[in-house]
């Protein structure tokens, strides 16, 4: 890989202003930005509830690595290499689902849910099951959401992990359900859906459903760091804080990731068409219906909406140079009933909407970033701070993690 290019685009990099063409289309900084960031950042994999019982497993690609996630005996979440000692075969071929153990289909390997090969026939009586386990990929749950990390060696985990507690416990997230879940490839460069989730610049004149219910209001979709809170969002932190929810906007030192409760418009409960709550059995403590939807992002791979009804988390995998999947799952009580204590088009038609508007304002950007005409262009300060924020983070995390490489090769 050319790490002088990528230093090269680095260094004449513009603050303030959209990236070169080359992040959004060049296959080696696209591979970069694999092996640099997703094969070593803690990303959001699926909530947790999704593995309902022992032996329920969900498996999950990341650029050449299949991974699969299950819930052991003992209760456990766990994460593995979906690739049998064997020969290599994938272990895990669907999606999802439950089994006693995991078996290879190829040869009928059979590994204990924790990794540890139970059974392998005719391997001689030199063979020792023990040294043929599954490999596996660091994995944790944070209040009912896991996280896996790729790296040999994972970075630290622990400081998001007690920061970001507090904030989700009100929302119970271990006695949800997934009420409905969707997955749509945007043909536009992982980035290009980052930015254009940072900012609500775009939202009056592309999501028409979503602000019905979602503030077009800087203060709330931005970043802010560094100055005064606006009063209007402090007498909102206040009350909520007062109420035993934490709610303080907080964006990590290093800008990975950001906290915060934010409210909805005036007289708006959930994200629905009326703005009226969406499900009757609500999800979690939270102890009023208008704390509005408390606001989390972590780089690379997820943005959440935790609501007092119902929840919303979304998972972002690169998949080539120019698409990207965006997975949403929607989140309620595990005892609530389709039918009657919600209707499942009133629930999800906002963000389906919303998800599928944005997928045409990312595409529309790509076709427009590949054109040889293209050059960037300046962010607004008071509507992109969000994006520049998000550029500044990855630029920076870029250039550290190049750096001991430029280093060797001097």
């Amino acid at each position: 890989m050319n790490t002088s290019k990528i230093n090269n685009l680095l260094a004449r990099r513009q603050p303030g202003y959209s990236l070169e063409q080359g992040f959004y289309t060049d296959p080696d900084l696209y591979q970069l930005d694999l092996e640099m960031i997703h094969y070593r950042e803690w990303l959001f994999a699926i909530p947790a509830c999704e593995l309902e019982k022992p032996g329920s497993y969900v498996t999950h690609q990341v650029g050449a690595y299949g991974v699969v996630l299950v819930r052991g005996a003992d209760n456990q979440i766990r994460a593995f290499h979906n690739s049998c000692r064997h020969r290599g075969s994938v272990l895990c071929t669907a999606k999802k689902g439950n089994n006693p153990k995991l078996v290879c289909p190829y040869h009928q390997w059979t590994y204990e849910l924790d990794g540890s090969l139970l059974w392998a026939r005719d391997m001689g009586p030199d063979f020792d099951p023990k040294h043929h386990g599954l490999k596996p990929v660091h994995c944790r749950e944070l209040a009912g959401l896991v996280y896996i990390c790729l790296a040999e060696d994972a970075p630290d985990f622990d400081s998001f992990a007690d920061l970001a507690h507090p904030y989700l416990a009100a929302h119970d997230l271990g006695n949800a359900k997934v009420a409905h879940e969707s997955t749509i490839i945007e043909k536009g460069n992982w980035k290009l859906v980052w930015e254009n989730n940072r900012e609500c610049y775009h939202c009056g004149g592309n999501h028409p459903a979503l602000c019905r219910s979602f503030p077009d209001d800087p203060s709330v979709t931005g970043i802010g760091e560094g100055g005064e809170t606006p009063a209007h969002l402090q007498v909102h932190f206040d009350r909520c804080q007062g109420a035993g929810l934490p709610s303080q906007f907080h964006l990590s030192t290093d800008g990975q990731y950001r906290l915060a409760r934010m409210p909805l418009k005036a007289g708006a409960k959930s994200y629905t068409m009326d703005g009226k709550v969406a499900v009757n059995r609500w999800l979690g403590r939270v102890p009023f219906d208008d704390t509005g939807a408390l606001m989390k992002f972590h780089y690379p791979t997820t943005w959440n909406h935790f609501l007092p009804d119902h929840a919303l988390v979304f998972r972002v995998t690169p998949i080539s140079p120019t698409e990207t999947e965006v997975c949403t799952k929607w989140l309620v009580h595990k005892d609530a009933v389709e039918g009657r204590d919600y209707d499942l088009q009133r629930l999800t038609e906002v963000w389906t909407a919303t998800n599928e508007e944005d997928r045409r304002v990312v595409e529309d950007n790509q076709q427009g970033i590949n054109s040889p005409a293209y050059g960037p262009g300046p962010y607004s300060a008071l509507q992109e701070s969000g994006v520049i924020q998000f550029s500044d983070w990855y630029c920076e995390t870029l250039a550290a993690r190049l750096a001991p490489q430029t280093q060797a090769a001097e």
